[in-house]
């Protein structure tokens, strides 16, 4: 999604899942400490993170050379405009290190929240089987299947207490800490000078955690959005997900698409169960993960909601 969606770039499978493979390497070390040694973590990174620069830089060779029959501006024509509406054109290092964040942002991100849906709804399958009746009371939940053409992004958009869900999702869960501004103008908070030019850091989860707007904040309940409280209506800032003010997350919308399009398909077509005792500890670094992974069986449902089983009779296992 993030490649062809988000950069329109035109990968050809395998090599994308090569550079997926690379992109993973990356990942992983990202946050190493900075011992430029043979073997370690941070040569592997930065070996990683130069394989990545000459594959995109391909894509955005050929991107650049063919514009003809597109019919919408992605993130990246966003960002080649962008520099060019403020007079300074992007080199090519500097679009390859704005692809880079971007498939970073996009990738990371989008499987942490995944990862924290799924997690949340094994946990809570009243949660599940609530949203499996606002599925059935809108016509997209029928006899066990999902409704031809009923996945529109109209029919999508009112499904209210879906869209609850995944907020509270990223209100509990929310995959980055935090992010970083630069003051532009000089001002006092709690009797102290930030001044101009500073580079200030907000946390999105102390603030989630904090905000007084929230009651019971280490409770899952996606009620707390539906409308007869809406929670997060009462101030500008107290929840942000996606960060606050004019640089809030570019790919916000298609994130929260994505979750949503997730847990119809979840609610729809599958029964799920925990593949271990007891759910796996959470680590916030470089997002919010299972540590290991979350280790999940998954069912497949026919029409009359029951189990689709493999010739061998074996669950399908899945580490997502």
């Amino acid at each position: 999604m993030a490649i062809r969606v988000l950069l329109g770039f035109r990968i050809p499978d395998e090599e994308l899942n090569r550079l997926f493979e690379v992109y993973q390497q990356f990942v992983e070390n990202v946050f190493s400490l900075p011992v430029d040694l043979p073997f370690s973590g941070y040569r592997r990174g930065i070996r990683a993170r130069e394989t990545l620069q000459k594959g995109l830089e391909k894509a955005i060779q050929e991107k650049l050379q063919n514009t003809q029959g597109k019919d919408y501006a992605d993130a990246l024509d966003i960002l080649i405009e962008s520099g060019k509406e403020h007079g300074k054109e992007l080199t090519m290092q500097e679009l390859k290190d704005g692809t880079l964040e971007l498939i970073f942002a996009a990738y990371a991100t989008t499987a942490s929240a995944s990862t924290s849906l799924i997690m949340q709804l094994l946990k809570h399958p009243r949660v599940l089987e609530k949203l499996r009746e606002e599925l059935r009371s809108k016509g997209i939940l029928h006899n066990g299947c999902i409704c031809e053409g009923s996945l529109r992004l109209d029919n999508i958009s009112g499904l209210h207490y879906l869209d609850c869900v995944i907020k509270e999702v990223l209100r509990l869960f929310t995959p980055i800490s935090g992010g970083y501004r630069t003051v532009l103008q000089t001002f006092e908070l709690d009797g102290f000078q930030i001044p101009k030019g500073w580079s200030v850091m907000y946390s999105i989860r102390d603030t989630h955690d904090t905000a007084p707007v929230f009651k019971d904040v280490d409770v899952f309940d996606p009620d707390r959005f539906g409308q007869g409280r809406s929670e997060d209506k009462e101030g500008r800032f107290h929840y942000l997900p996606f960060g606050g003010g004019v640089r809030t997350c570019l790919g916000k919308h298609l994130a929260k698409l994505f979750l949503k399009a997730l847990a119809i398909e979840l609610a729809s077509t599958s029964r799920f169960e925990l593949a271990t005792r007891t759910f796996p500890k959470i680590t916030l670094v470089p997002v919010v993960h299972p540590v290991d992974g979350l280790k999940v069986k998954f069912f497949g449902l026919d029409s009359n909601q029951n189990e689709i089983l493999t010739g061998t009779d074996v669950m399908l296992g899945a580490t997502v």
